[in-house]
């Protein structure tokens, strides 16, 4: 399993990225709240990697998460609080 950093020279997975991409926008143009489709794509993208890897491999990474969530890892943008 790579993370994202990791892939970005691979063309597999940036064609990936961009399939998903234009599916977000196809759904939250289509009135899906984005919460609605992060959970959806969460759970699409948990199912498949527990059915390639398994259970505990899959539960490592997402014990990896929180700490690169904290970290603001996967902050877009920064409010002033």
């Amino acid at each position: 399993m790579l993370a994202f950093g990791q892939a970005q020279g691979n063309d597999e997975s940036l064609k990936a990225l961009n399939f998903i991409l234009e599916a977000w926008e196809e759904g939250t143009g289509s009135g899906i709240a984005p919460e609605i489709m992060a959970y959806a794509a969460l759970y699409t993208a948990l199912t498949d990697l527990v059915a390639a890897f398994g259970e505990g491999a899959v539960a490592s990474l997402v014990d990896g998460l929180a700490p690169r969530v904290e970290k603001g890892e996967f902050t877009l943008y920064r409010s002033r609080q």
